[in-house]
Parts: structure tokens; C-alpha cells; sequence
């Protein structure tokens, strides 16, 4: 997990975010052995050059689930080789085998590599995304 962790810090240029603050051995023996939180790796000789994090979140109104990718990233250095669209298709392999009723992500206006991905593997709606503070 913590070659996982860095990985996404060094994509994302956010590595206070995911290594400032690791979670300790209890929670993420909660958080993986659950059923609720997906983590997928992309391996080349050992090392983690992908990633994806995502959650499956049960619908009230039809008795169904969604799997929402919270996070999806590839090192630099092997970006434009497949492995995010093959982490993607590997997350579409899991919730058909769970009988998921889709797979939902959002992405950021400016973020065109992540936009061009998106929209080859799926259809895209407008809307708006705000983060309310707790406290």
C-alpha cells in the first residue's frame, strides 16, 4: 500500500496528501478487507505504475449498486501505454461479476488527458461538483 500511496502523491503533485498522513495497519485491514473500497495496481517489473481507488456506494431508490473511481493515476513515465484503460477494464470485469449497475467518474475541466480517456470508454454529463466542508 505504501508504493501504491507514493505512486499517486507523485502523479498527482500531491504528496502531503497521500503520504503526509498514512493510515495505520487496523484501518486498511478494515478498508481491504471489506467490500465497499476497490483498489486495483498496474505492475511492470515489480513496481506500481498505476492505479485505481474506488468505492461501491448502494443506491436507495432501485436496489441496486454504483461503483464511483475516486482516484485513477499512472506514473509519468508510462503514461500513454494502455494501463489506465486497462485498470478501467479491469473495474468493468468486478462489477459485472458483482452485478454493479454502472461505473461513474469525474474529472476535471482542464484535465484533458483524463477527459479523452473518459469519454472514449463512456458517455458524459454536465454537472457541477462541490465539496461542503465538515466542520
Amino acid at each position: 500500500m505504501d508504493g501504491w500511496l507514493t505512486m499517486f502523491g507523485e502523479a498527482f503533485g500531491e504528496a502531503e496528501t497521500y503520504g503526509g498522513a498514512r493510515p495505520g495497519e487496523d484501518y486498511l485491514e478494515r478498508l481491504l478487507g471489506g467490500d465497499r473500497f476497490i483498489a486495483l495496481a498496474a505492475l511492470k517489473n515489480d513496481a506500481i505504475v498505476g492505479g485505481l481507488a474506488a468505492y461501491v456506494l448502494d443506491k436507495f431508490e432501485q436496489a441496486r449498486s454504483e461503483i464511483y473511481i475516486y482516484d485513477l493515476a499512472v506514473a509519468a513515465a508510462h503514461r500513454r501505454e494502455g494501463i489506465a484503460t486497462a485498470l478501467i477494464e479491469h473495474l468493468k470485469t468486478i462489477a459485472a461479476a458483482r452485478a454493479i449497475h454502472v461505473i461513474f467518474v469525474q474529472a476535471d475541466p482542464g484535465d484533458a488527458p483524463a477527459i479523452a480517456l473518459y469519454t472514449k470508454l463512456g458517455a458524459c454529463e454536465d454537472v457541477l461538483h462541490f465539496d461542503i466542508a465538515v466542520g
